[in-house]
């Protein structure tokens, strides 16, 4: 069933979750995240990027997300937008059936971040479609997305509250050392759970949201190289990390995207190598869904979403 984000972070903060949020392109990736959350009994979120939607179209998507709520009618399901760039992006996006819009102006500074989630603010409220917004800078490349992680800024709790209270947005993308890619940290992972809490202070009881914070399991990292992939110094944000942030913050929304990536590549590697003679799509497209439910599982588990689905009949 389709539901709102306000209404899945609402429940998230009461009983100590976060939404898993995945990134998906094409027929295999949702159905591997449906699946998952089916099984685990989790509400999910089905996030399109500017690059997704360029790829496979918004209509083949919003058609493939309606088959997947078809399939399990009783997984709470958003459809929300990834980094929107600006109010026409936004306009389609809604025009087209999502339920959930973020607006990302993190590049500008304050003032003009704050003006422009307004503007989205402001209309999507009029549809009753709740805003995503991003404070603070993340370093990495995702899609259209890219940050030197000199450019990279933590999120100013003093400017969070402020941001807040002038956009009126629904939820917040906060950065405390989470990046975008595979390629997270030089040294040890480290994020700033401190600068977390001085957040929550400043604006209490308000869902906050974690981008680039795919693992990058090193598992699936060597298996990808042993097959043919180049992925050297690969490594994500630890699980216990963000298992931490979900249980004892209002983190309500932990973005996955990398993972999906690594692990759909992996297994489609693995899977021709060893088979030289097999050209039958299915086969390899349709391992990869296997392993990646899997994952989707395991990150479930993580953000400790499995089970509530009995919080929203």
């Amino acid at each position: 069933m389709f539901i709102s984000t306000k209404t899945m972070f609402r429940v998230a903060i009461k009983e100590k979750f976060a939404v898993p949020a995945f990134n998906v392109n094409n027929m295999e990736i949702i159905q591997a995240i449906i699946s998952g959350a089916n099984t685990e009994k989790s509400p999910v979120i089905l996030q399109v990027s500017a690059g997704a939607r360029k790829y496979a179209n918004p209509y083949f998507l919003k058609n493939l997300v309606e088959a997947a709520i078809q399939t399990y009618p009783d997984i709470p399901v958003a459809l929300h937008l990834d980094h929107g760039s600006d109010l026409n992006l936004v306009k389609d996006c809604v025009d087209k059936g999502f339920t959930s819009i973020m607006i990302d102006a993190s590049k500008f500074e304050l003032d003009k971040n704050i003006n422009t989630t307004k503007e989205v603010v402001d209309f999507c409220h009029s549809k009753e479609i709740p805003v995503e917004a991003e404070l603070g800078k993340l370093a990495g490349i995702e899609d259209d997305v890219s940050v030197d992680t000199r450019d990279a800024k933590f999120t100013d709790p003093k400017e969070a509250k402020k941001f807040v209270e002038e956009t009126n947005c629904d939820s917040l993308a906060i950065a405390i050392g989470t990046s975008h890619g595979a390629y997270k940290f030089a040294g040890e992972p480290y994020l700033s759970f401190n600068r977390l809490a001085e957040i929550e202070k400043e604006i209490p009881n308000f869902p906050l949201v974690l981008h680039g914070a795919s693992s990058v399991p090193q598992n699936w990292v060597k298996k990808c190289n042993d097959f043919g992939g180049d992925l050297p110094g690969a490594r994500g944000v630890p699980e216990n990390m963000l298992e931490k942030a979900a249980k004892n913050f209002n983190i309500c929304k932990i973005n996955i995207d990398t993972d999906l990536r690594i692990v759909f590549t992996a297994s489609v590697r693995e899977f021709l190598k060893n088979n030289p003679g097999e050209f039958d799509p299915r086969k390899y497209l349709g391992m990869a869904r296997k392993n990646l439910e899997n994952i989707v599982k395991q990150k479930i588990r993580m953000c400790n979403s499995n089970n509530k689905i009995r919080f929203f009949s």
